[in-house]
């Protein structure tokens, strides 16, 4: 999809394909109403007949028109019910923009210009609201079909869309379009590499693809392999690797965009790239969807990719521990004990709990960059979805500043998060007769506890943990990778530079 921003008077408009909102009891906008009066009257006239509905969202096609003079001419208008000038809010926005969209991708439009921008969002600037335009049309256009034999076959026709504006808006509206190019970008790597099978995305092939990303961004990636990674002592991580024919790998990337004594912030995602739960054998149902368990190494590498097309002022490392969790005559068995790159003993009384046997290792390795703060992101575990369902991550941390800075981006970009516990109670659970800890304690409170056990091995930063168990793909019709956290870690990371 191509997008850019034009500056050019309605009646100079010829054959173009629109988006125009409508306010409140049919009300009519500055844009709206200039085309209502070059075409005499004719969207008062629709909208007069009824046919656009109340609700915010609703739409309503109107096809070509001319006037005699020609001075107008376009093919197309979609109108898109929004709440009111004053009073529409971002979520309102949203979907009232997805509605508009889509309307005008089930057209054979190849290109539209938008208006949608004209109608106020609260504390929201001109920038949020192109790079929403961007962020959800992309969404709406892209497929996976890579695998597919006939791969054009529901592709959307519309290839362009354009944003009018104002010279005085022109600033505003390029940071927006940027923006919204560069995550839209960083979310579609996910997604791609969320969506493509477990017999195409290996640990190797995230190496490959962190390399690719690197390369095109000036990124320095460097994959280690299992010699290096068992230098290293990480024994934790190895012991679930070890199960599988797929040889681990450890990623790391970083991005120097701020001064050399900056301290980095670190992203560290858990990419196991399949998981069959190993030993600890998962039911067959709906498996398939483990391929999916690496979608916080995909966010990782998504994010890594969006900071570096933004040129953000900031250090960033990545650090991603892929590998994959099978059962076979080599793989770790409930009972056994394990030795992590911190030193401490894990007890290993469920081996489906595998992510967090990896991620302790990269939150001890982490360290050795001086990160002044970690997130770490994984599908961590089934409780966080029965606790928060699809719509918000998990955000576990005792760092109330840190906590209100990622809610904050998550609720600028929809890409929300909720705050959970990390009380010292939850911590009685995690202890092992036998080793330092054990890997899982009782199902009550399962993701508290799994973050709990992450806890022990984050030291000497500001860390956090989102749990994307429920957010990271959707099932059903719909299945596929959302390509979430990215917009939240991005903007995030946005919002560290404006401070």
């Amino acid at each position: 999809m191509q997008f850019s921003t034009k500056t050019i008077a309605p009646e100079k408009l010829k054959k173009a394909s629109i988006l125009l909102p409508i306010y409140r009891n049919d009300r009519l906008g500055v844009a709206a109403a200039t085309f209502d009066k070059l075409t005499g009257s004719l969207i008062a006239r629709t909208l007069a007949r009824g046919d656009l509905a109340a609700k915010v969202g609703s739409t309503l096609l109107v096809h070509g028109f001319s006037t005699p003079s020609q001075a107008v001419t376009f093919d197309r208008l979609v109108l898109v019910r929004m709440e009111g000038e004053q009073a529409t809010n971002k979520k309102q926005f949203t979907e009232a923009t997805r509605s508009g969209l889509r309307h005008m991708i089930s057209t054979a439009a190849t290109e539209t210009i938008s208006y949608l921008h004209e109608a106020e969002v609260s504390s929201k600037d001109l920038a949020w609201k192109i790079r929403c335009q961007v962020m959800v049309s992309n969404e709406l256009t892209y497929r996976t079909d890579q695998w597919k034999g006939n791969r054009e076959a529901d592709a959307s026709k519309l290839k362009a869309v354009q944003f009018a504006i104002d010279k005085e808006g022109s600033a505003l509206a390029s940071k927006g379009l940027k923006e919204g190019i560069a995550i839209s970008a960083g979310v579609q790597t996910a997604k791609d590499l969320g969506n493509a099978p477990g017999n195409v995305c290996t640990p190797i092939y995230l190496g490959e693809r962190a390399k690719q990303i690197g390369k095109s961004n000036k990124i320095k990636v460097q994959v280690l392999n299992e010699k290096q990674i068992k230098a290293l002592g990480m024994g934790s991580f190895l012991a679930v690797a070890q199960g599988s024919e797929q040889p681990p790998r450890l990623i790391v990337m970083e991005y120097k965009g701020g001064p050399a004594k900056q301290a980095p912030v670190a992203l560290v995602g858990k990419g196991i790239t399949f998981d069959t739960g190993g030993i600890s054998l998962k039911p067959g149902a709906e498996m398939d969807e483990m391929k999916f368990d690496m979608c916080g190494a995909a966010s990782v590498l998504g994010t890594m990719q969006a900071v570096a097309d933004l040129g953000l002022p900031i250090n960033v490392v990545g650090v991603v521990v892929a590998a994959e969790n099978m059962p076979s005559g080599k793989a770790i068995k409930p009972g056994d004990i394990v030795k992590s790159m911190s030193g401490q003993t894990i007890e290993i009384l469920n081996t489906d709990a595998e992510g967090r046997l990896i991620l302790c290792d990269a939150l001890t390795y982490v360290a050795r960059f001086k990160p002044s703060t970690v997130i770490d992101i994984a599908t961590l575990t089934g409780a966080c979805v029965i606790a928060l369902g699809g719509h918000h991550s998990g955000l576990f941390t005792a760092n109330e500043t840190l906590s209100n800075a990622l809610r904050s981006a998550g609720d600028s970009t929809g890409d929300t998060c909720w705050p959970m516990p990390l009380d010292e109670e939850y911590h009685e659970g995690l202890k092992s007769n036998f080793a330092d800890m054990a890997n899982i304690a009782s199902r009550a409170g399962g993701a508290i506890t799994a973050a709990c056990f992450l806890a022990k091995f984050a030291k000497g930063y500001d860390w956090a943990h989102l749990d994307i168990a429920g957010t990271a793909w959707k099932s059903g019709a719909a299945k596929g990778g959302t390509g979430r956290p990215v917009p939240l870690l991005t903007q995030y990371l946005i919002d560290r530079c404006a401070k």
